[in-house]
């Protein structure tokens, strides 16, 4: 698909479809930047869902899925993109984590394995990568009014009797009438993005919220 340049921004923007689980899109999004920008300074892999449930009772099939977007689909594009980061030496990759790859609340335990993932991955990868001067950034939010919890998110109801009055029923009806509710502000979230790029020496972690 051909990029879609925003009418009166068309030296600065260049808006592109990208399914991070469709490989074809991001060699496409990747290679329609570096046409027109001739360089990626900054990669910002913000994609994720989520996914509620009891873990006795998540579906493989969802849980999977949230994998190849909260996962692979950042690992993806973070591959793709480093080799022009590495030939410039140069560029920051902010990964968004979340609170949830620190510590582990009931009913996320999926979500919570895949936050786990990008933490390790990127504790890695920035060790690997400093001597390009390419820095690593884990973005870890706490509860922000993003959707995350809305139509993003895959919910289930747990249908064993005694965890419905346990922990675990509590927290899935919590999370429904709490969804649009959080009180972190995703501005506030972009601005700290922009404020960690310009830093002379980013941290590893930064914890929002």
């Amino acid at each position: 698909m051909p990029p879609f340049l925003p009418a009166g921004h068309e030296d600065h923007v260049l808006a592109l479809p990208l399914d991070v689980t469709n490989p074809e899109q991001i060699r496409n999004a990747v290679d329609h930047t570096i046409e027109k920008f001739k360089r990626i300074d900054v990669l910002v892999n913000n994609a994720g869902i989520g996914y509620f449930s009891s873990v006795q009772e998540s579906v493989e099939e969802e849980t999977r899925k949230m994998f190849e977007i909260n996962f692979w689909g950042l690992m993806h594009i973070t591959n793709t993109v480093l080799p022009y980061m590495r030939s410039q030496k140069s560029g920051h990759i902010i990964n968004f984590s979340s609170i949830g790859g620190l510590t582990s609340f009931p009913t996320l335990g999926y979500y919570h394995a895949t936050k786990y993932a990008v933490e390790g991955i990127s504790e890695s990868l920035a060790q690997e990568l400093a001597p390009f001067n390419i820095y690593v950034t884990l973005m870890e939010p706490s509860s922000f009014r993003t959707d995350w919890g809305g139509r993003s998110s895959a919910k289930t109801e747990t249908s064993i009797p005694e965890l419905k009055e346990s922990i675990v029923g509590h927290m899935l009806q919590g999370i429904q009438l709490g969804a649009g509710q959080e009180a972190g502000d995703p501005v506030k979230a972009a601005e700290a993005v922009i404020k960690v790029v310009e830093t002379t020496e980013p941290p590893l972690r930064l914890l929002l919220g």
